[in-house]
């Protein structure tokens, strides 16, 4: 080929190869992810429902000081109902809302026989809500309600509500119905309904694990200081809730038909019947739990567990305990489950009984032998601030009770 052929060639092919990259560069900017939109303020917040598919930054605290709460989320917004709730029924939030840390203060929603009622109404599966507190606000619905989210089926995570939720079902502090994951968060403030009423989740039938519930929280049925009921999962987790109900009452879950695994509870419960420092019915699986509260009621009623027809394995109560008829220190009635290699106090529950269980004193109670020897994986530390975390127990021997190697 003469040279000059081979050079014409060469250039033609260059421009050919220039080509295809420019166009392969346009295209993939056409398919590349969607910009992310920041928000400052109330009017920023509220647009989120034209797009929720989008992703989204808060930039900042946003309160009642900020542009636009009077319009969008003061008690005299939209006819007195306050904020209207982004994401319904029939326009699911699927994006990212990232808050950076960022709280949302103040929000008032008051809306009553309406369902998915909070700053998200649905967070449905591949949405995400991330690094947001909701701080100070009021929020009232009928069913699916909580302070940052009505029900989600995608994931929350690392976020916190510190508010006043009402509700008739499914009502929760941060989120009223889980059906994803609500992972590293927390919630305190009062959560008060009916039936499946949780500090944190109101209903959860899949994952609720590293998160924590303070405040009170009180219903009818199935209320837990954490989550009313479950299905699904719940783990590394703990109450300080003070929990009130009439029946299927738990210190950290009303009604399990899941697994709650790697989990205490220390705060005071209050019922009729089906009471529970840890678990008001269990349906299923309680493993490597603890209770240190109290638990109060008429009948069924336990310093771990009010009723159980599940499993109970490894795990203890120091709860004190009351009540008038099926009361037990560690389980009050045991019906068809088991109950192995669990123990609760004497001394501390006022109870020598249990459907289930061994009863052992203080002394024993805080000793690394009484737990070894039935096969727990348990380890002696120097001292509470001292963790190993290879075990899923630690001790210190002869001077504290059992604790969780993941405790903070």
């Amino acid at each position: 080929m003469p040279s000059w052929t081979r050079y014409r060639y060469v250039a033609k092919f260059s421009i050919f190869l220039i080509a295809v990259i420019l166009i392969a560069g346009m295209v993939a900017c056409e398919e590349g992810p969607a910009p992310t939109s920041e928000i400052w303020d109330w009017y920023d917040l509220d647009a989120i429902r034209n797009n929720p598919s989008g992703s989204y930054l808060l930039m900042k605290d946003i309160d009642s000081n900020t542009a636009g709460y009077t319009e969008l989320a003061s008690e005299t917004a939209n006819e007195g109902k306050g904020w209207e709730p982004i994401g319904k029924s029939d326009n699911r939030f699927t994006g990212s809302f990232d808050g950076q840390g960022y709280e949302i203060s103040n929000l008032f929603i008051s809306r009553l026989g309406e369902s998915y009622v909070g700053l998200f109404g649905i967070v449905d599966e591949g949405g995400v809500v991330q690094n947001i507190g909701v701080v100070n606000a009021n929020v009232t619905g009928e069913w699916y309600v909580g302070g940052l989210v009505g029900a989600t089926w995608g994931t929350v995570s690392n976020s916190y509500s510190t508010s006043s939720v009402t509700g008739k079902e499914n009502v929760g502090g941060l989120a009223g119905g889980n059906g994803g994951t609500v992972s590293n968060s927390h919630s305190t403030g009062s959560v008060s309904g009916d039936d499946l009423i949780g500090g944190l989740v109101g209903v959860s039938d899949d994952t609720v694990n590293t998160s924590h519930s303070s405040g009170s929280v009180s219903g009818e049925s199935r209320v837990g200081g954490l989550v009313g009921g479950i299905a699904g999962i719940v783990s590394n987790s703990h109450s300080s809730a003070s929990v009130s109900g009439d029946r299927h009452v738990g210190g950290l879950v009303g009604y399990d038909n899941g697994t709650v695994s790697n989990c205490h509870s220390t705060g005071s419960v209050t019922g009729d019947s089906h009471v529970g420092g840890l678990v008001g019915w269990n349906r299923d699986t309680v493993r490597n739990c603890y209770s240190l509260g109290s638990a109060t009621g008429e009948w069924l009623v336990g310093g771990l567990v009010g009723h159980n027809r599940g499993t109970v394995r490894n795990s203890y109560s120091t709860s004190s305990v009351t009540g008038n008829e099926d009361v037990g220190g560690l389980v009050g009635r045991n019906y068809e489950g088991t109950v192995s290699n669990s123990f609760w106090d004497t001394e501390t529950s006022g109870q020598s009984t249990s459907d289930g269980g061994t009863g052992e004193t203080t002394e024993e109670m805080q000793s690394i032998v009484t737990f070894s020897g039935v096969g727990w994986n348990i380890n002696a530390v120097a001292n509470p601030n001292t963790r190993n975390p290879s075990y899923t127990w630690n001790i210190v021997d002869e001077q504290t009770y059992p604790f969780l190697s993941w405790e903070p």
